[in-house]
């Protein structure tokens, strides 16, 4: 056999083998779960008002995310001139939560079994959406965890109560977060435009605990300017609507809503969060592969969540 440079195991290089997220272990067994960050994909879009395909998200994200895939030597950054994720944070993908078409309180009922299951091992839950209602059951997995602050990136404000009857579509998730009695406030950022909620679903969240902060508000105070809206000290659970994001640079998603933030905007937001605050969750929902060809809005998110992940353990190891 010809010598290709490598002497042990095989390379499994991103465009080979099968896309699980960044290239890291399967494990269906949810029983057996040992790690320190979880994977789950919650394939629903059954909420979705407008542009349904939310539901290829995580398959679209896991893809995109083999492009990052580092193996065990980790992510160097030279600007903060460290290596991020090195091989003993223990990443593993645990594969989608059973989703049943049209039935959204099975599904969500599905997707909290996976959250729990993630918790009861000690790992960080990664929740790749599915439409923004995949939140619900998130949270409430999250009951007997412990108080618990929400950051939400996002374009819109997902507050309503109820409309037509729903209560559980993707314009409700923040709602039903604030009900919540572990649920201690919510900061709200990147909300623009023409929303989806009233204006007394705006006096409703503010009533109820929330920081309703636009992508200008946010440019202006700047990133500390805007953690400062997060109580010290408060656990932090992350829920990030791709399209927080502007269009230009990710146009695959359902609603999206020109004026959005940029790249690293988000990322150093993300950054500051987990070196003030423990995250203790993490979902990314709205991505809707088919309608952008280019496949840079699942790459984005990949990047991010990557990324974030990063920031996370790195922050752990100062402690």
């Amino acid at each position: 056999m010809a010598d290709h440079g490598y002497d042990a195991g095989r390379l499994n290089l991103p465009f080979v083998g099968i896309s699980t997220f960044a290239k890291r272990p399967y494990e269906p067994d949810w029983a057996a779960l040992d790690a320190d960050v979880a994977i789950l994909g919650a394939p629903f879009d059954a909420g979705t008002q407008w542009r349904s395909g939310a539901r290829f998200g995580p398959r679209g994200v896991r893809e995109a995310s083999t492009l990052f895939s580092f193996g065990h030597a980790g992510a160097y950054d030279h600007e903060d001139d460290l290596t991020y994720l090195p091989g003993d944070v223990n990443i593993v993908d645990i594969g989608d939560a059973d989703i049943v078409h049209t039935d959204t309180e099975t599904s969500h009922a599905n997707i909290e079994k996976g959250v729990r299951a993630i918790l009861d091992a000690g790992a960080l839950p990664v929740v790749i959406g599915g439409d923004h209602s995949v939140n619900i059951p998130c949270i409430r997995a999250f009951e007997g965890q412990g108080d618990i602050h929400i950051l939400q990136i996002d374009a819109h404000l997902d507050f309503v109560d109820v409309r037509h009857g729903v209560r559980h579509g993707h314009g409700n998730p923040m709602r039903r977060a604030a009900e919540q009695d572990y649920v201690t406030g919510l900061t709200q950022v990147g909300i623009r435009n023409v929303s989806s909620t009233s204006k007394e679903g705006y006096d409703d969240a503010r009533a109820m605990g929330s920081d309703i902060i636009s992508v200008r508000q946010a440019r202006e105070m700047g990133v500390r300017g805007v953690l400062a809206h997060v109580p010290i000290g408060a656990r932090l659970y992350v829920t990030i609507d791709i399209d927080a994001f502007c269009p230009s640079i990710a146009p695959g998603t359902g609603t999206p809503s020109h004026g959005g933030f940029l790249y690293y905007e988000v990322l150093e937001m993300l950054q500051a969060a987990a070196e003030r605050h423990e995250i203790v969750g993490i979902d990314l929902v709205e991505v809707a592969p088919d309608y952008d060809h280019s496949g840079s809005t699942t790459i984005l998110a990949a990047q991010l969540l990557l990324n974030f992940l990063g920031f996370i353990f790195h922050a752990r190891s100062q402690l």
